[in-house]
C-alpha cells in the first residue's frame, strides 16, 4: 500500500470517527460517510492538492498530490454547529503544510461549496 493509499485511508477512518461523534452529539444515527467524489485539483498555500467531497455534500478531503513535497498530508473541512472544523493530519513539509491549513482556514462556507461543486464536475 503506498503512502496516499495509507494516509486516504486514515482520512477516512477521522470522517468515520467524525461522524460517529457527531451523531452522538445530535443524538442520531451515525452514517457511513464516503469521499470518493472529485478529484479536482487546487493550489493552497503555494502547492498543488487533490480535493474530493463526501456524500453527505458537506464534508471536503484535501490530500497533497504525490510528489508534492508536503506530501503525505491531508486536510478534512467537515461541518460544526459554528461552521466549519480544519484538521489535517501527515508529515509533509511543515511550511507548506502551514500555509495550506492557513489558506484552508479561511475559505468561507460559500468556497467550500464551490469545491464540493468542483469535485462533483468530475
Amino acid at each position: 500500500m503506498t503512502n496516499l493509499a495509507k494516509l486516504f485511508a486514515l482520512a477516512l477512518l477521522v470522517l468515520s470517527q467524525t461522524s460517529i461523534a457527531n451523531a452522538q452529539q445530535s443524538g442520531t444515527e451515525p452514517t457511513d460517510l464516503v469521499c470518493d467524489i472529485g478529484p479536482t485539483t487546487k493550489a493552497f498555500g503555494g502547492s498543488q492538492w487533490l480535493v474530493y467531497s463526501c456524500s453527505d455534500r458537506r464534508t471536503v478531503v484535501v490530500m497533497s498530490v504525490p510528489g508534492n513535497a508536503a506530501a503525505p498530508f491531508y486536510f478534512v473541512l467537515h461541518p460544526s454547529e459554528t461552521g466549519y472544523r480544519l484538521g489535517g493530519e501527515g508529515t509533509g513539509n511543515q511550511e507548506l503544510t502551514a500555509a495550506a491549513f492557513n489558506e484552508l482556514q479561511a475559505l468561507s462556507a460559500t468556497d467550500i461549496e464551490t469545491l464540493i461543486q468542483e469535485t462533483r464536475r468530475r
